[in-house]
């Protein structure tokens, strides 16, 4: 995992799945928007969260 979070976040887009590491009962997430490393992603099982890309690295779910 990279020193710095924001440098996973940066490659998240619109439409990708993500999980956050913190908060696993959330389950599974879609980026909504990443701008000025602040991401929302809507979980599954949380709704919608702003995420601060500088304090968490959320986890890609690759297919």
């Amino acid at each position: 995992m990279p020193d710095n979070p924001e440098d996973l976040n940066a490659i998240l887009e619109p439409g990708m799945l993500v999980r956050h590491p913190g908060q696993p009962d959330w389950g599974l997430g879609q980026v909504q928007s990443n701008i000025s490393g602040r991401v929302t992603v809507n979980f599954e099982h949380h709704g919608k969260v702003v995420i601060d890309g500088a304090r968490v690295a959320l986890l890609p779910e690759w297919d």
